[in-house]
């Protein structure tokens, strides 16, 4: 996901002077175009404090058509996705699904133990455990002495340590396990009032809530003040604060949190199903380290969508939490030695060098990932070579169609052929991705924008004028 709602606090600011177009040192050829109006597009006074590495290449011919600091790193927040989907995709199969399976001992009606095993499915939802308590109870179950919530299938449940500590009380920012319920997320909705009156909250799930304390502070204020609702945390501590206004006439305000404890979280949600499903549940427990049981048995399982369906949300929504998810299980198939290794590893295979790039995470949301132009293109470039290409590019977001290129080039005046993964966080801007130009040239393109002190929309506006440009003079 990319980011929103919550501010980043910190901004990174590192010097470059202006940037001109450099020749690639390595053998792959070059056809510079005329497009110097990049040029002045990159080194407008708005960017003089910011950092541009961009490749646009001839995917077909492979000639490099424009290049800026082609070799040196950047931080691609969520191209990184790229990589992790890349790497998944190769490794797994189109055919991959997540198996959840649900264990159990004893007979109908009394089971003396019900165990989920997780796998780290992000795409379990309520849904899916109201029909596991549905198929139970057309069992004819009506007791479970003791109810397992076995989250033990990744090692250690932690935060990423490289990420910044205010996203983790965002949906974009929420933890990884083994049983994830409702992408480890709920909703906080910030009601207007009359004015000088509190804000009213309200919260999507009783369950996840209770393990947030939370503190209103914020309140109501007349028309015409600004809105400055914002969200604050505690280092460590379950503390949420709602403070500044909001403008009485302003809309309910919505933003997405992240759930603290996921695996108690999700014990408490089917323990609740199980009951209103006339199911009693003695006791519950969540297994964080992993239990052998040879008397249990496959009672049912959970099983996900297939993996070019897992990709279309990391790629094209940005899913953060399916992304960390998916680099998990690739760690845990490949038995690599961590997970980002992983990658390294399926990645070797399309000739990837891992000295073009240090990641710390699946979906960039970590600031210590850094990734080189030159590495974007060629791992689109060689993968769009391969049996798994057409699958991967369908992975991508369409501009105007869908997912975070929806809204993008809405001022191009003639229909863009172009599929992508955009990247943001405060001040960073990507887009990579594959461009059909008005000529039909297939162009494959990397640019990243770093170290930008204005809006990110100013940002993107620029990219998307530099892809427009590129459209109509190739």
């Amino acid at each position: 996901m990319e980011k929103g709602y919550i501010v980043l606090h910190i901004l990174s600011i590192f010097f470059l002077g202006l940037i001109a177009p450099e020749a690639k040192s390595q053998s792959t050829p070059i056809c510079r175009q005329n497009f110097a109006a990049i040029d002045t597009i990159v080194n407008r006074p708005e960017f003089r404090r910011s950092r541009w590495g961009i490749v646009i290449q001839d995917l077909d011919s492979e000639c490099i058509l424009y290049s800026v600091d082609a070799e040196k790193y950047f931080i691609p927040a969520s191209n990184a996705k790229l990589l992790t989907t890349a790497a998944a995709l190769l490794e797994l199969g189109a055919d991959f699904r997540i198996t959840t399976p649900i264990l159990s001992t004893g007979e109908a009606p009394f089971l003396e133990s019900l165990i989920v095993q997780g796998q780290g499915d992000p795409s379990i939802s309520t849904e899916n455990l109201e029909d596991i308590a549905q198929q139970l109870q057309s069992l004819g179950i009506t007791q479970i002495e003791k109810l397992l919530i076995d989250d033990s299938y990744f090692n250690n449940f932690q935060l990423n340590p490289t990420w910044e500590w205010l996203d983790i009380h965002s949906y974009y920012g929420t933890a990884v396990n083994s049983l994830i319920l409702n992408e480890n997320t709920f909703t906080l909705t910030v009601i207007p009032q009359g004015i000088g009156e509190p804000v009213t909250l309200s919260l999507s799930d009783e369950i996840a809530a209770q393990q947030w304390q939370v503190f209103n502070e914020a309140v109501t204020t007349t028309a015409d003040q600004v809105y400055n609702i914002e969200l604050d945390g505690v280092l460590g501590k379950p503390i949420l604060k709602i403070l500044g206004g909001i403008p009485v006439d302003h809309g309910a305000d919505v933003w997405d949190l992240a759930i603290l404890d996921p695996a108690n979280y999700f014990l408490e949600t089917f323990r609740q199903l199980l009951s209103q499903s006339g199911i009693r549940v003695s006791s519950a427990e969540v297994i964080s380290q992993e239990r052998q049981n040879s008397e249990a048995k496959l009672l049912t399982q959970i099983v996900s969508p297939p993996l070019p369906i897992l990709l279309a949300e990391i790629n094209q929504n940005s899913n953060n939490l399916y992304a960390e998810a998916l680099l998990k299980i690739l760690g845990k198939q490949v038995n690599a030695d961590n997970d980002t290794e992983a990658v390294k590893l399926s990645l070797t295979q399309l000739g990837i060098d891992s000295e073009h790039y240090i990641l710390k995470d699946g979906s960039g949301l970590s600031r210590h990932n850094l990734i080189t132009p030159e590495l974007l293109i060629k791992l689109l470039s060689e993968i769009s070579k391969m049996p798994e290409g057409q699958i991967y590019q369908e992975s991508l977001a369409i501009a105007h169609a869908n997912g975070t290129l929806k809204n993008r080039f809405q001022n191009s005046p003639k229909p863009l052929t172009l599929q992508g993964k955009t990247g943001t966080l405060t001040g960073v801007s990507t887009l990579s991705g594959y461009l059909k130009t008005k000529t039909g040239a297939r162009i494959v393109f990397s640019i990243l924008v770093n170290n930008a002190d204005q809006k990110n929309r100013i940002s993107r506006q620029a990219i998307d004028e530099i892809i427009l440009l590129i459209q109509n003079s190739y």
